[in-house]
């Protein structure tokens, strides 16, 4: 029995079994970030793909793939069993996708271990990832599905192309084709076939997309018109009627086929607009058609149901999902805000229900007086999205930082910097919008607020903006003359170090190792290259804008061919000036993160795992696509090393708050010098914080969760501008001056 006012304990089970887990993670998370911490002890809960469980550590809760903690479970996790969980938790949310997730067979375990447990029970879950059954049922109940042709386990052995053109033919199912595994979500394994060329390969890849098993495959006809997702909700009152949030048109990018993984999940991807562009009509014949089909598959609590509605004015399902995807940008926290319920208030709502089902509401009543709201809450002005070609990470920085700062101490403003650097203020509706031209066209005056009126509006702002004005010195000289305190370093450290030539030249005057390069100016630099390469600068060469970010078109040279041409090609999509030529440095690749004023701690460095030579903007922000190993795999002397050269950096440039520093470490071996080196390839004054930005694994290696690394970085900024800006001091010798010339004067 619980005890009076004793906090619910729920479980967030991630990772799991299926080829969805990198998506998992990425849900767990955003779960546990905005769990009510007045009612409810979270207790993360991952599950790897071989089935084992462990308790998962904070620290490892914000990695950007799980490959960057594998390696250090049975070291640093507890390992539990299934049985151990009805001592640890009163009640489960589930952030598992996928088979072992969607499918029934946790939830018939936790049914075993008679655990409470978030959204559809067994039956319902059977079917949820079982496409061919589920048109089936969806059939009987007549509602419309897309025509297709399943294949067998058995027939996909045996592929003969001319049997499956006929079977095709016979159905009259035409190019193009959607060929599409049987028991996955996410868009993985699916194909778009244009001609009968890509047939076969495409029916291998979705039956083999998840390599431990051969699965059943679907070859559907390729829908035309409106595609559409609706998440639906169950009342928690005694009626568990079913009420959809809001309907949500999906536009794919242009020369794409279908809303794939990449769109799904990387920031600023595809379109997404809420709610969707049709009339009343047809807006409520898609609420309608998806509430009887979640009721039809029996699903509870929560769906989110995909599909089409086409030219000729049908309501076509082709994907229910007795959960869905809880990313913080994810099409539930959408709708949700056309409603203006933000992240807490849903997550909350959906414990509640079930508790409710359960029985279980005499915990939530102990609870009620818990949740006392915080006087003297300190005003924060989030500034996100921008006009610099980094303004989708920027907006998914901004985003966080309103998410992860606590209700209970702030009261969260966000604030939209435009194309012409004018300010908005957005609401929750706005602020979740998909990418920063959506939210563009959703603006109007009567949202404007003037630089000048910060002051009446916030006692702190925090810059969440990269690159451009956000990190130039710009914002900061405002906001200073503005006399409002802010995250980050001042104006000198910010203009110098957002210029990377700059930059490299300063710390090599100071005793530091940085890539040799050279400035290239638009005006002619055909003919000024020739002179400034020189022997000191050998191919491979690196090409990348001297003042952008989030590798924004950072490029390989192997030959002096190649690099004018991609020189060339810069200048032409590129408002830019110059661009900055750099030698290739091999070696361990690495980011450090620092944090602090006058007093500084340095993070444990990352050592970041490429593909390719160079670090894409999909590794850097895709949900499981990038790998950084925290704290990096060195020797213990190479990493004092490491930090030592990084604090005198930081401390040298003046920075403030905090910090992140992107070098290259060079062993005695790799070393030219023939000794171990550290070379500097830029200092970022306001890294990205992102849901899993590698600044916040690094901070959770010495304790610091990602809310109290915020609440740290406002404590600086804070604590920076009570020092520089005194207004009693001032104010006492202008004093003095005027008495002292009132004296000459007589």
């Amino acid at each position: 029995m619980i005890k009076k006012f004793s906090k619910i304990k729920v479980g967030v089970f991630m990772g799991g079994r299926s080829i969805e887990r990198e998506v998992s993670l990425n849900s767990g998370r955003t779960i546990c970030d905005h769990l009510d911490t007045e009612k409810y002890e979270i207790i993360p809960i991952f599950q790897t793909e071989l089935g084992h469980l462990y308790l998962l550590p904070w620290h490892f809760l914000h990695r950007g793939k799980i490959s960057d903690f594998y390696h250090r479970l049975n070291t640093e996790a507890k390992k539990i069993d299934w049985e151990d969980l009805k001592k640890i938790i009163d009640f489960m949310y589930l952030a598992v996708h996928g088979r072992y997730g969607e499918d029934g067979i946790i939830q018939g375990f936790l049914e075993i271990l008679d655990i409470p447990y978030l959204g559809t029970k067994v039956y319902g879950s059977s079917l949820g990832m079982n496409k061919i059954i589920q048109k089936k049922i969806l059939q009987a109940n007549q509602i419309e599905v897309a025509k297709d042709l399943i294949l067998t386990t058995d027939q996909i052995k045996q592929l003969n192309l001319e049997q499956i053109l006929k079977l095709l033919k016979n159905i009259n199912i035409t190019f193009p084709l959607v060929v599409k595994p049987a028991h996955e979500g996410s868009s993985l394994g699916i194909n778009i076939v244009i001609n009968e060329d890509e047939l076969l390969k495409a029916i291998y890849d979705a039956s083999y997309c998840d390599p431990r098993i051969t699965q059943e495959v679907l070859i559907e006809e390729k829908l035309k018109g409106m595609e559409f997702v609706c998440v639906c909700l169950q009342k928690s009152d005694f009626t568990k009627d079913w009420f959809a949030l809001s309907v949500t048109e999906v536009i794919t990018e242009p020369g794409t086929q279908f809303y794939d993984y990449t769109q799904k999940y990387m920031p600023g991807r595809a379109t997404k607009i809420t709610p969707a562009r049709c009339s009343k009509k047809k807006f409520e014949k898609i609420i309608s058609t998806c509430i009887k089909a979640s009721q039809v598959l029996q699903f509870t609590t929560i769906s989110r149901i995909d599909g089409f509605l086409t030219k000729d004015g049908k309501v076509v399902i082709i994907d229910p999902n007795s959960l869905t995807g809880m990313s913080p940008a994810t099409f539930l926290f959408h709708q949700a805000a056309e409603k203006e319920i933000n992240h807490p208030k849903l997550i909350n709502y959906l414990i509640e229900t079930e508790l409710k089902n359960y029985g279980l509401t005499e915990k939530m009543k102990n609870l009620e007086n818990k949740n006392q709201k915080s006087e003297n809450k300190k005003r924060i002005a989030i500034l996100l999205a921008g006009n610099t070609n980094e303004k989708e990470i920027s907006l998914e920085s901004g985003r966080n930082i309103c998410y992860k700062l606590s209700p209970q101490k702030y009261e969260v403003i966000p604030i939209f910097v435009d194309q012409k650097k004018e300010l908005y203020k957005l609401s929750q509706k706005l602020l979740i919008q998909n990418s920063t031209h959506e939210i563009s066209n959703l603006l109007n005056d009567h949202l404007k607020i003037r630089w000048s009126n910060l002051p009446k509006i916030c006692d702190f702002v925090f810059i969440g903006l990269h690159g451009g004005i956000g990190e130039n010195g710009s914002v900061q000289g405002t906001l200073e003359m503005l006399d409002l305190p802010y995250n980050g370093s001042g104006i000198f450290t910010s203009s110098l170090c957002i210029d990377k030539y700059k930059l490299n030249q300063f710390l090599k005057s100071n005793g530091f190792d940085t890539p040799k390069s050279i400035l290239i100016c638009k005006k002619n630099f055909e003919k000024t290259i020739n002179k400034k390469l020189n022997d000191d600068l050998h191919f491979p060469l690196i090409i990348k804008p001297v003042d952008d970010g989030c590798s924004f078109y950072v490029k390989k040279a192997n030959t002096k061919k190649q690099l004018l041409s991609l020189i060339k090609q810069f200048f032409k999509i590129s408002s830019k000036n110059h661009v900055l030529i750099e030698e290739y440095i091999t070696g361990t690749e690495l980011t450090c993160g620092v944090i602090g004023n006058e007093e500084i701690t340095v993070f444990p460095p990352s050592k970041t795992i490429t593909n390719k030579d160079i670090l894409s903007i999909e590794e850097k922000f895709l949900p499981g696509a990038g790998e950084n190993l925290t704290p990096a795999p060195l020797p213990k002397a190479s990493i004092l090393f490491i930090q030592n050269i990084i604090s005198n950096i930081y401390k040298i440039l003046d920075c403030k708050g905090y910090a992140r520093i992107d070098c290259f470490y060079q062993s005695e071996k790799e070393s030219p010098t023939k000794k171990h080196r550290l070379i500097i390839l830029e200092v970022n004054t306001l890294p990205a914080l992102t849901p899993a930005t590698c600044i916040f694994h690094q901070a959770a290696e010495i304790g610091l969760k990602p809310m109290e690394f915020i609440d740290k970085i406002i404590e600086f900024g804070i604590a920076h501008h009570k020092k520089i800006i005194n207004p009693k001091k001032p104010f006492d010798s202008v004093i003095k001056n005027q008495t002292y010339i009132k004296e000459i004067s007589l």
